[in-house]
């Protein structure tokens, strides 16, 4: 009995020493992801401004949509199972004060794309591509996700019988946006690639390694992200309120 005791509380400290070891891993994949796009748009796409100079004020557009629907929304996901003992009602508000972050960054990168579009000589079409398509969707089930969540299960704050109901779809939806996302993120990094020529012109071939590297960050940071959300063995213990009470706000 003490021998097999021993085993389960070794295996239990070893199993959160290999999630935070992965956790941490993930943090520097999408860290490297944010420095990546930051210095291939900065140090060789001319910068960033909100003045008249179009090409800076789009670059805005893929760093902060990186920033806010990758980094912070992939962050927000993590909060619960990355501060299993803090009190609930602050992972609660961490983890939609980060979603909150997310949706404004990203409607900032927008408006920055939309923007460098309507000020061009002529206007440029919006939503011309399949990335455009996928990029505006994306962001508007991710507001509506994020005001579901709110209403459901911070404030006002639902009944428990709709809460417990309603949270299978909202962890679900969480995580496809979640995807939506980062595919997003990877169909504009191909569109970049192709018309900055990054992709053709030997001369670029530096620019086309930190483009190709970012997409292999990104994509290594949202594997991540959901093999720990969905490591049933990585879950929050409860917290002995109610049904809805061991879940995350937004999308676990």
């Amino acid at each position: 009995m003490g021998k097999g005791n021993f085993d389960e509380i070794g295996s239990t400290r070893a199993s959160i020493r290999w999630y935070y070891f992965i956790a941490i891993c993930a943090q520097i994949f999408g860290v490297t992801a944010v420095i990546l796009i930051g210095v291939l748009l900065g140090q060789y796409a001319g910068g960033f401004g909100w003045g008249s100079n179009l090409d800076k004020l789009f670059n805005y557009h893929p760093l902060l949509m990186v920033l806010g629907m990758i980094l912070f929304y992939g962050d927000a996901i993590l909060v619960y199972r990355v501060f299993p003992n803090v009190t609930k009602i602050w992972i609660k508000i961490l983890h939609a004060v980060l979603l909150a972050a997310s949706l404004i960054l990203s409607s900032i990168g927008l408006k920055a794309v939309f923007d460098s579009h309507s000020k061009a000589k002529p206007p440029q079409e919006d939503l011309d591509s399949l990335h455009s398509w996928v990029g505006l969707a994306t962001v508007v089930l991710f507001g509506l996700q994020w005001v579901c969540g709110f209403v459901a299960f911070l404030f006002p704050r639902l009944s428990e019988k709709i809460r417990v109901a309603y949270l299978p779809s909202h962890k679900l939806w969480g995580k496809l946006i979640f995807i939506l996302a980062v595919v997003s993120v990877l169909m504009g990094t191909a569109e970049e690639g192709i018309f900055k020529n990054y992709s053709f012109d030997k001369n670029m071939r530096t620019q086309r390694n930190i483009l190709n590297l970012f997409g292999i960050c990104v994509l290594i940071f949202a594997a991540l992200v959901l093999y720990l959300v969905s490591n049933p063995g990585f879950q929050r213990p409860p917290d002995h309120t109610d049904a809805s009470e061991n879940q995350p706000l937004m999308s676990e």
